[in-house]
Order: structure tokens, then sequence, then C-alpha cells
């Protein structure tokens, strides 16, 4: 009796079993019926419907990362990717999934576990460019270098490889490597004022004041956003290419929008000094300690312009004043110590 009893019961649970996964097939196909219609939520939930009856059919489980990805829910499309690949149903596709997911969800050792993986199920997928990004946003610039610069090799005309390369370099202080690199970037992209405006301050942090100039114009006349931090640079761009009445005036027109901007002053008054133009530099130097009477930089040099135009006594209270205020001063004494001078 007890024998048959469970042989009843199993019959039944088999059934039951049997039945599940029948019910499963049936949203299964419901669900490929959906997504032939583009009706992607239905297909989602006719999907979710088949992986409750039979969780270990892989083909669903593969549907539903596709179905979860297609609305961009792509924490569950992983998931469902990482639950694929670990009932052994994993390809180059899945790879290539859960690779680019995990980039794009900024999980880059992931990603570049996942291009490893992707590269050994297909040696044809280029793989590259993702693990030289990761490498890079990772701040392992070697590596980032080395895969960067094998992607360029695979993707000759894609602008954004050399404009990393170009960062990469810049990231280091290394200005002189990066310059080629910005230069390949603009060419592939010529319409990209951004591109150009930061090949302009690469060439400003060479000193090659003229090229500065160049491409910050170029990059304006591409449409680069004239704000005041651009007017800014351009203005001291012009100044150190020897446009130094055109640049003044440039910052002055800065300085009326934010004139109590002590940054600006700042710049203004030395640009005036190094300039030679020392009733100038006074006067900026002067609105400086209207603003902050301690800034004892600003005191010094005024007294420093004073000296240049031949006040010496004059110049030398206020630089004594400005040493008193802040000892550290004295080195700059003794680095702009005029011939004849204190």
């Amino acid at each position: 009796m007890q024998k048959n009893l469970l042989a009843a019961a199993a019959i039944f649970f088999s059934s039951a079993a049997f039945a599940q996964t029948d019910s499963s097939a049936i949203y299964l196909q419901k669900a490929l019926d959906e997504k032939a219609k583009g009706r992607r939520m239905e297909v989602v939930k006719a999907l979710e419907k088949a992986e409750r009856l039979n969780p270990k059919n892989t083909q669903v489980v593969s549907e539903l990362a596709t179905a979860y990805l297609d609305i961009r829910l792509l924490a569950k499309a992983k998931e469902k990717l990482t639950q694929l690949e670990s009932m052994g149903g994993a390809t180059a596709a899945t790879y290539k999934q859960l690779m680019n997911l995990n980039y794009n969800m900024r999980q880059f050792p992931d990603a570049i576990k996942y291009a490893g993986l992707l590269q050994k199920a297909d040696a044809a997928e280029k793989v590259d460019y993702i693990l030289g990004r990761s490498y890079y946003e990772m701040e392992d610039l070697a590596n980032g270098i080395r895969f960067l610069e094998a992607a360029a090799k695979a993707e000759p005309e894609n602008a954004e490889i050399p404009h990393i390369l170009a960062t990469a370099f810049t990231n280091m202080q290394n200005i002189k490597q990066a310059i080629p690199y910005f230069q390949k970037a603009v060419a592939l992209d010529p319409k990209n004022a951004r591109l150009t405006y930061e090949m302009a301050l690469a060439y400003y942090a060479m000193n090659d004041d003229q090229n500065a100039l160049k491409y910050m114009l170029e990059a304006g006349e591409k449409g680069y956003k004239k704000d005041n931090e651009y007017m800014q640079n351009l203005s001291t761009a012009l100044m150190n290419a020897g446009k130094f009445g055109e640049g003044l005036e440039m910052m002055k027109q800065t300085l009326a929008k934010r004139p109590t901007d002590l940054g600006l002053l700042d710049m203004i008054a030395e640009a005036c000094y190094d300039a030679g133009k020392y009733d100038d530099a006074i006067g900026f130097y002067n609105k400086i300690l209207e603003i902050d009477n301690k800034k004892a930089e600003a005191m010094y040099m005024m007294g420093m312009a004073y000296q240049k135009k031949g006040k010496v006594d004059n110049g030398r209270a206020l630089c004594d004043k400005a040493i008193a205020m802040d000892p550290s001063l004295r080195n700059l004494k003794t680095e702009k110590q005029m011939p004849g001078g204190f």
C-alpha cells in the first residue's frame, strides 16, 4: 500500500513538473510573439512568468536578459546574463553583452574580465577599445595607452580614441606626446569645437603662444561657448602672442561682468606688470587691496611696480610692509629684485 502511495506521489509530482515545463514553453512562445510585435513590456511579463515556471531554461533566461536590456533595466539584465553564465549557457554573445553592460555601468574590472572571456570565445571580436578605456578610467594609464593604441589601428577613423590618448598624456603632464594625438583627433573630427579648444590649452601649457592663440580662436569660430573662462583664456593667449592691447581690452570686458573677481584682477595686474605697463599694474593691484587689504602679495607687487617706475622709496615701503604681513614674500623679493634696488 505504502509503495503504491509513493509511486502515485512520484507520478503526481512528475506530471506537475511536466505541466510547469509545458506552461513555461507556452509563455516563452507568447513572449516571442509579443517580441515580433514590438511590445517590449508584454515580452518582459511573459518571460518572467516563463522563468518562474522553469528557471532552468537557458533560452528563457537569455531572452529575459535581452528583454531587460531593451527596456534599459541594466542591473536586471546583468543579473540574468550572469545567471546564464553560471548555468553553462554562456556564448560569445553573452560575454559581449556582459562586457558592454559592465562598461556602461562603470564596472570596469568586470568589463575587463568579460573582454578577456569574449576574446577567448571569439578571437575576431574587437575588445581593445573597451580594455583601453576601462584601464584609462581606472587610472592605469600604461595599460590604457597600450590597448587604445591597438584600438586606434583597428578603428583609424574613430576620433574619440586619439582624444582619450591625448588626455592620458596630459594627465601625466606629458604635453609634447599629447599634441600629435590632439592633432589626429581634430583632423578626424574637424567640427568639434571642444577638441580644438583642448588642443589650444595643450599648446598653451607648452608655451607655444602662437598655436595656442590660433586654436583658441578656431574653437570660438567652430561654436565653442564664449563664456568667461574662454574669454579669459583667449585674452591671455592674445597677450602672450604679442597682442597685449587687444588682450587687455578683452580682460577688462570680462572684469566688467565680474568686478570683484580677485583672481581676474590679479591676472590683469600681473599681465600689465610683465608688459611694463606699471601705472596700469598699480591701479589693478590697488583695486585688489581695496577689496581685501590683507592681500600681501598684491601689496608687494604694487611696491615692485612703483620701483620699476623709479619711485624706489615708495616701492620699498610697500614691499617691506607686505613682507611684514607675509614673511614668505622674502623669496619673491630675491626673485624680482631690481639692479640697484633693495
